[in-house]
């Protein structure tokens, strides 16, 4: 493997696939997104893979990007070997280890030896023909690639019962995984939130705007004691839970979008429980 340092020069790129004349201060790329599983839900059709807490990565074909449609400015060598068709995945660093493929990832200046820790999981083909399975297929045929073993093919397989899933769930978080994720076989890739892409996690976690900091009191006084956020539908809720020293002296801006998790919700429709888990990558 290649071990140097450089920059990848990002200009404004036109893609016939999502529509958009540039990504970079424009439009994002129009990926799948995951709604959530519910037990109830038929599994029938599906393939059950782990969810990898990273930054969701698509290759255009030519050039790397964030889900918001920021280029990615990756070492040379990590994306040389890279196939021209595009790619969905998620820039990886491993389980519990989110901070360092964020700090990684959105540097602009690529660090060889962080970048060496870096795997891209890629789970499929958005301008593939055919369905999931079909995708799934040609996937599998495509990756690795021998000059670049840190590009991989997600494992999947195939769902069966609830009892299994909650099972393999439990598994995969002792392990220090996220989560689970499902993706019906039948499905064909659509740039939009829907039920063709599920994810399973022990709790549920949502994104909200920060409107305002909130003071602290005692020992948080002179900093940071809660976040003041507002919920997509306008509900606001204090968002402190959560929060590390780092973050109360240097907190998220207002007006950024920041995940938290929870359990369950009020009648009112707020979140129960709810703690801060970190800003939202782009």
């Amino acid at each position: 493997m290649l071990n140097r340092r450089s920059l990848l020069l990002f200009a404004g790129l036109g893609t016939a696939l999502f529509g958009h004349a540039t990504f970079a201060g424009a439009a994002a790329p129009a990926l799948m997104l995951a709604e959530v599983y519910r037990p109830g839900m038929s599994l029938a059709g599906y393939w059950v893979s782990e969810k990898f807490d990273g930054l969701r990565g698509y290759w255009d074909g030519q050039k790397l990007w964030t889900r918001g449609g920021e280029p990615v400015v990756a070492p040379i060598w990590f994306t040389a070997s890279l196939p021209k068709q595009p790619l969905d995945g998620e820039l990886w660093a491993g389980r519990g280890r989110f901070n360092h493929a964020l700090s990684t990832v959105r540097s602009q200046t690529p660090n060889d030896a962080a970048w060496q820790e870096i795997r891209f999981m890629v789970f499929d083909l958005p301008a593939q023909g055919g369905d999931f399975n079909t995708r799934l297929a040609v996937l599998r045929k495509l990756l690795p690639i021998t000059d670049a073993p840190w590009v991989m093919a997600v494992p999947q397989q195939p769902a069966t019962t609830h009892e299994e899933l909650q099972a393999l769930l439990d598994k995969t978080v002792k392990m220090g995984g996220e989560g689970l994720m499902l993706h019906r076989g039948a499905s064909m890739y659509r740039g939009e939130r829907n039920n063709d892409l599920l994810k399973v996690k022990p709790f549920e976690d949502a994104e909200a705007r920060v409107v305002a900091h909130l003071p602290g009191k005692g020992k948080h006084q002179g900093r940071l004691g809660a976040l003041m956020v507002e919920m997509p539908g306008g509900l606001r809720f204090r968002l402190g839970t959560g929060l590390t020293d780092a973050e109360r002296d240097h907190p998220p801006p207002i007006g950024s979008l920041v995940t938290y998790r929870y359990n369950g919700t009020h009648p009112s429709g707020l979140p129960k429980f709810a703690r801060f888990m970190r800003i939202r990558e782009s």
